[in-house]
């Protein structure tokens, strides 16, 4: 999804930034530095989620946060019910997806191998 806006924005990205790359986020997102380290702190349940939400107040005030924490506690239930569910993903959007996965890589999360169907199955 946040490839697909930025282009559609014509926004520069580098989509490193969702795995923890700092320099990455701070390419084209506004206080994307700040963004990153919140959702990480929120996805990793971290002792440092206080620290990092002062540091998203500090640099993109209040509303902001509120945004971000309602995306990231949203990302965290689709996230939860689908590993719960073990929904996979169908052959279109596997066969879609195949190059964003394999750049992120993606299959080094151990509930991947429950997300593909059988015929496009990555290695475990």
């Amino acid at each position: 999804m946040l490839r697909a806006s930025a282009q559609t924005t014509s926004t520069e990205l580098d989509i490193q930034a969702v795995n923890g790359d700092a320099g990455s986020a701070a390419i084209g997102i506004e206080f994307g530095p700040e963004l990153m380290r919140f959702a990480e702190s929120v996805a990793h349940r971290s002792a440092d989620l206080p620290k990092r939400r002062q540091e998203l107040i500090e640099a993109a005030g209040p509303a902001i946060l509120v945004d971000a924490a309602g995306v990231a506690a949203n990302f965290q239930r689709m996230v939860r019910i689908a590993d719960a569910t073990g929904i996979p993903l169908d052959s279109k959007a596997a066969t879609a997806s195949r190059e964003l996965r394999a750049e992120l890589h993606l299959e080094r999360f151990p509930t991947a191998r429950y997300s593909l169907p059988a015929e496009v199955k990555m290695d475990a």
